[in-house]
């Protein structure tokens, strides 16, 4: 069995939790509340800044100069693109490119991107990509399940496309396919490869609950 399918049998818990969260589920019938949709978009532009910092720690740390030209290209692609993406969604909903700027981040977002930047400075190779896997993967999966569930066009369409489209699947299979060489290469890592796939898609669906909770610091 291929490494990457490993880890995803291990999280088939966590891959089912997400895609039977209420946010998830209301998306992909347009049914979802335009405020919890928003903080998602705030929240979340503010985890792609530091999810393009895990990139670029990730190439410094590939062994392979394919590899780290990969990497270091998607942590632009995400700057570039995702993120531009991202300040379209923000200007349909009446978000300022300024106020996404200033969103402070929620406590689930902010352990996060914690959990991740921290693994990138301190982790091994085959550490950081299995940290990195489960944004890609789960945003694929729950995606294509949005994609099932949905009945036609709705205002939240645009975002199940987006990460169904044929450019974020690619992205996902270099992803996945990563994640096996490191697999095969340091058997050693197996370990951490593990503990760092879970508890990133143990914070994907923590992600879906705070947007759909529109999670603050409230005392």
């Amino acid at each position: 069995m291929a490494f990457s399918d490993h880890l995803l049998d291990i999280g088939e818990d966590i891959w089912d939790a997400q895609k039977d969260h209420p946010f998830v589920r209301e998306l992909a019938d347009g049914t979802l509340d335009e405020a919890a949709f928003k903080h998602w978009v705030t929240q979340d532009y503010r985890y792609l800044q530091d999810y393009a910092r895990l990139f670029a720690l990730a190439g410094a740390t590939a062994r392979e100069e394919s590899t780290m030209t990969h990497l270091l290209g998607v942590g632009h692609q995400v700057l570039d693109t995702e993120m531009d993406l991202h300040r379209e969604f923000a200007a349909d909903y009446g978000i300022s490119e300024r106020e996404l700027e200033s969103t402070e981040k929620a406590p689930t977002c902010l352990a996060y991107t914690n959990f991740l930047v921290r693994t990138a400075y301190e982790g091994h190779e085959a550490e950081i990509v299995a940290a990195l896997y489960p944004c890609m993967q789960g945003y694929l999966d729950v995606a294509e399940h949005m994609a099932d569930l949905a009945d036609g066009e709705h205002r939240y369409t645009p975002f199940i496309e987006m990460y169904t489209g044929e450019d974020f699947r690619e992205a996902t299979g270099w992803c996945r396919a990563y994640v096996d060489r490191c697999g095969e290469r340091y058997p050693g890592q197996h370990d951490v490869m593990e503990d760092a796939f879970l508890t990133s898609a143990k914070l994907e669906h923590r992600f879906w609950e705070m947007a759909y909770t529109r999670e603050g610091w409230e005392l």
